[in-house]
C-alpha cells in the first residue's frame, strides 16, 4: 500500500471514531440533557456534595433522592438503586398463604368408624391432595397393628368403616410444601351416640359441586293417595295455623307478599343426601329463604330429605341440619322427610325396621341438641315403610291429599296438597295445617 492511500484509511478510521463519540454525547445529552456520561454526572453530584438534587419536572420546591426516577434527569436511576427492589418482600408469601401450608387433621368416630378431615390454618378443608394417613392400632402404649389410607379422590375426607372399637393415633404422611400435624390420638366407640358431629360442615357440599340431576330425585309419594276431593284452598280451622313447606323448586319467593296472603308458619328445606353418591348437599335457596322468613315474622320450621342406609349416616343428616340451623331461631320442629327417590335411590331398598331406625336416630341426634324433632312421610309411607309406633314420641308431619285424611294414628301437621298457590310465590305450593303451635 503506498503511503498516500494508507493516510486516506487512517483519516477515513479517525473520521470514523469521532463521529460515533459524537454521536454517544449527542445521545446522552437528548436523554440526561447533559453531554457528561451518567457515571461523571454522578461522579461530580457526588464531589460536590449533592444527596439530593431539584426536581426538575415536579412541583417548585420537591426534591429527589440519589436514585429517584427522574425522567428529565435519567430514566434508569432506579436501576442503580440496591434499596429498590425489596427481594425479600417480594418472595414474602402473605399470612393467608402462611396458614394454608399449616395443615391439621380433624377425627372422629360416631360407631366403629374412623372419620379424618385435613383442614388448613385458614379452616378450610385442604382438596387436590393425595394425602394419606398413617393409622395406628394401640395396646397400651404400644401399637399392635399400623395401616396406611390415601385419600383417593382427593377431597381431603378420609373415612375407614368396620373398624374395633378401642384406641388409635393418625398421623399424615409428610407432604411437599406443608406442615403436617403431630399424631392425634381417638378412640373408636362401641356403639352409637346420638350427638353432633361438630366437624360434619367440611363433608357439607353445594350445589355446584355434585350433579344434581342424579342426586336431588325425591318423589312425593302422597301423590299415589291423592283423590278427587283434594282441596287447594287455604285452610284455616280453630286452634290450627295455616302454613307452607319450600325448597329450590319453589325459586325465589317474595316473604312479604306471601305474609299478606296469611302464611303463619314455614317448613324450609335446608339439604338433602344425594341419591346416588350420598352426598350432603345444601339447598341453595335455604338461607334465603330462611332468612326471608324469619324477617316477615313467619314461624320457621326445617325439613331434610333422607337418603341414608344406616344410623351413623342418620346422625351425620341431623349434624348437617344443626349446623346450618345454627343462629337461627326454629318455632317448629325439625323433620327427617323419608320418601322414595324414583327407584334407584340408594336408599329406595332399606327394610322397614332400618329405615324407622334412621329416622329415629335422626330425631334423638336433634333432640340431643335441644330442638324438637319430627318425621314427614305420606300416609301410605307410615303405614309400609317405617313403624310409625315406634316414632310417635317425635312429631309427625302426614302427607294425604284429600279432604279429609284418613290416617287413624295420632299427627301433629297435615300437608293436604302439593297444588295450592300462595301470592308471593310462583307456580303450585305445598299447603298444610298444623295443630300445634297455635
Amino acid at each position: 500500500m503506498d503511503s498516500r492511500l494508507k493516510k486516506q484509511v487512517i483519516s477515513a478510521v479517525i473520521a470514523i471514531m469521532i463521529c460515533v463519540v459524537g454521536a454517544v454525547f449527542f445521545a446522552n445529552f437528548l436523554t440526561t440533557g447533559s453531554f457528561l456520561p451518567k457515571g461523571l454526572q454522578k461522579n461530580k453530584e457526588q464531589q460536590a456534595g449533592m444527596e439530593e438534587t431539584e426536581d426538575l419536572a415536579g412541583e417548585e420546591g420537591s426534591v429527589y433522592k440519589e436514585y429517584d426516577l427522574n425522567p428529565k434527569k435519567d430514566p434508569y436511576a432506579f436501576m442503580e438503586d440496591p434499596d429498590f427492589f425489596d427481594q425479600e418482600a417480594k418472595s414474602e408469601e402473605t399470612e393467608s398463604e402462611k396458614k394454608g401450608r399449616q395443615l391439621s387433621l380433624l377425627v372422629n368416630s360416631v360407631e366403629k368408624d374412623l372419620r379424618v378431615t385435613v383442614i388448613d390454618g385458614n379452616d378450610q378443608r385442604v382438596t387436590g391432595k393425595g394425602f394419606r394417613i398413617l393409622l395406628e392400632a394401640l395396646e397400651g402404649d404400644a401399637v399392635k397393628e399400623s395401616i396406611y389410607y390415601k385419600d383417593l379422590d382427593k377431597d381431603g375426607l378420609i373415612y375407614v368403616g368396620d373398624m374395633k372399637a378401642g384406641d388409635y393415633r393418625v398421623s399424615l404422611e409428610e407432604i411437599d410444601d406443608f406442615t403436617v400435624p403431630e399424631t392425634v390420638p381417638i378412640h373408636v366407640k362401641e356403639q352409637i351416640e346420638y350427638r353432633l358431629i361438630e366437624d360434619i360442615s367440611y363433608m357439607i357440599k353445594s350445589e355446584d359441586e355434585v350433579d344434581a340431576s342424579i342426586e336431588d330425585t325425591e318423589v312425593t309419594g302422597a301423590l299415589a293417595d291423592a283423590d278427587s276431593t283434594e282441596t287447594v284452598e287455604h285452610l284455616k280451622r280453630e286452634n290450627t295455623g295455616f302454613g307452607i313447606d319450600v325448597s329450590k323448586w319453589n325459586k325465589e319467593i317474595d316473604w312479604k307478599k306471601v305474609k299478606a296472603a296469611g302464611v303463619e308458619f314455614v317448613i324450609i328445606r335446608c339439604g338433602y343426601r344425594g341419591s346416588s353418591t350420598g352426598a350432603l348437599v345444601e339447598d341453595p335457596y335455604f338461607r334465603k329463604n330462611i332468612e326471608g322468613a324469619v324477617k316477615e315474622g313467619i314461624k320457621v320450621g326445617i325439613y331434610f330429605f333422607t337418603q341414608a342406609v344406616n344410623t351413623v349416616e342418620a346422625v351425620e343428616e341431623a349434624s348437617m341440619v344443626l349446623t346450618l340451623c345454627k343462629g337461627y331461631e326454629l318455632a317448629f320442629p325439625i323433620f327427617i322427610d323419608t320418601e322414595g327417590a324414583g327407584g334407584k335411590g340408594r336408599a329406595d331398598k332399606l327394610d322397614r325396621e332400618i329405615r324407622t331406625q334412621v329416622c329415629k336416630a335422626f330425631c334423638e341426634t336433634i333432640e340431643n341438641s335441644g330442638f324438637n324433632a319430627g318425621v314427614y312421610a305420606s300416609k301410605s309411607w307410615f303405614g309400609s315403610n317405617v313403624d310409625p309406633s315406634v316414632l310417635e314420641s317425635h312429631y309427625i308431619w302426614m302427607a294425604q291429599y284429600k279432604k279429609t285424611p284418613t290416617y287413624d294414628r295420632s299427627y301433629d301437621l297435615w300437608q293436604y296438597t302439593s297444588s295450592g298457590s300462595v301470592d308471593g310465590i310462583d307456580g303450585r305450593v305445598d299447603l298444610n295445617i298444623s295443630y300445634v303451635g297455635f
